[in-house]
């Protein structure tokens, strides 16, 4: 990338950013809410070094990987003269969980216990507490990770499991994580995210130990109803960076 085409992508990324956070400030004012309790993660999987680069000269400061080598390796890259916040948020697998403790700030996607016991070990490895969301499937949908919540009758089932969670001394529970079916009308997520407000509101009472204040949740194409539906993050990607790409 030339130093021409640099300057071009971070004034397009200024602009795409601009745009998403007033789209932000209307969803959350609309839903009466401070705009500034909503976390934009800018969500780079897939993306190269540069457009990183480019988007910390735009002013992002926090960051959203799905895979960790390849995360590590960005961050490595990049070095540590920014102060840059590292969110996983993909599915993480059992032998890169030290992988993820080393390099990230904090953890959107604990889909299982397995995972927990895993983050817990190796951060306790490396003297840390790492922020935790438990991610919850709450459409069925087979390829989606997390755990089963879309049946309301069976959320005190997830208790014991929770509580276990909640007792690591080297995570600490923040809130939830979903994903939902992608729709062509973004409208269609809401009654999903009306569910997970639900969810959040049972697992306080229920287990008023964690602080479950965290809500991660809207994509691109649906940030906007996820503001006005609780989000207190929101990972958007293409919307600020463009489309993807493999290099």
């Amino acid at each position: 990338m030339t130093q021409i085409d640099f300057e071009a992508k971070v004034a397009q990324i200024r602009t795409n950013l601009k745009t998403v956070k007033a789209n932000v400030a209307c969803a959350a004012e609309k839903s009466g809410r401070n705009p500034e309790e909503i976390k934009l993660v800018g969500v780079t999987k897939l993306m190269p070094l540069e457009t990183i680069r480019a988007g910390i000269e735009a002013s992002i400061r926090c960051f959203g990987e799905n895979y960790p080598e390849k995360a590590a390796e960005k961050i490595q890259a990049l070095g540590t003269d920014q102060e840059i916040e590292w969110h996983m948020i993909g599915h993480i697998q059992s032998r890169k969980a030290d992988t993820v403790c080393k390099y990230f700030d904090m953890v959107h996607s604990v889909d299982r216990l397995k995972i927990a016991r895993y983050l817990d070990r190796h951060c306790r490895e490396m003297g840390k507490v790492m922020p935790v969301l438990i991610e919850v499937n709450l459409s069925s949908e087979d390829s989606k990770y997390g755990w089963h919540a879309w049946d309301e009758g069976c959320w005190f089932e997830m208790l014991f499991t929770f509580r276990e969670i909640i007792n690591f001394p080297n995570i600490e529970v923040r809130g939830l994580m979903s994903m939902p079916p992608f729709f062509d009308d973004p409208e269609l997520t809401r009654p999903i995210y009306q569910k997970l407000r639900r969810l959040q509101q049972f697992l306080r009472e229920e287990l008023p130990e964690a602080k479950w204040e965290e809500l991660s949740i809207g994509t691109s194409f649906d940030y906007e109803v996820a503001v006005e539906e609780g989000a207190t993050m929101v990972r958007v990607g293409t919307d600020i960076f463009g489309p993807r790409s493999n290099s």
